[in-house]
């Protein structure tokens, strides 16, 4: 499968306006990265396309992708297994769903458990 062209402007179908300037945000990797206490992150688990295989997944991390790779290095440590992080989320291998959610939740995050 061929690798998608992204489109220089996002969203914008057409302007009648003589003066208008698009504007683009800023790279995601820029951002600054919110406080604990502001962060509204999810717990869920997932087994699609990974071969049966159980994965917890935290998502909807705000910030940098230093941040994010230092939250998933102490969640993968304290579970004592493997993972990986990119785009704010972050894949722990196994079923750890109320374990990272209360170390989450002593670190001062905002946490929600997602599914049953």
């Amino acid at each position: 499968m061929a690798k998608q062209k992204k489109q220089r402007f996002e969203g914008i179908v057409y302007s009648t306006a003589s003066d208008f300037d698009y504007v683009e945000s800023a790279p995601s990797g820029e951002e600054s990265t919110l406080p604990n206490n502001q962060q509204c992150l999810k717990v869920l688990l997932d087994k699609k396309a990974r071969k049966g295989k159980i994965v917890t997944i935290v998502e909807g991390f705000t910030g940098k992708d230093e941040d994010l790779n230092d939250l998933a290095k102490e969640l993968k440590q304290k579970c004592g297994v493997g993972g990986s992080s990119k785009d704010g989320v972050i894949l722990i291998q196994g079923d750890f769903k109320n374990r990272i959610f209360e170390i989450l939740k002593t670190s001062g995050y905002g946490v929600k458990l997602v599914g049953g």
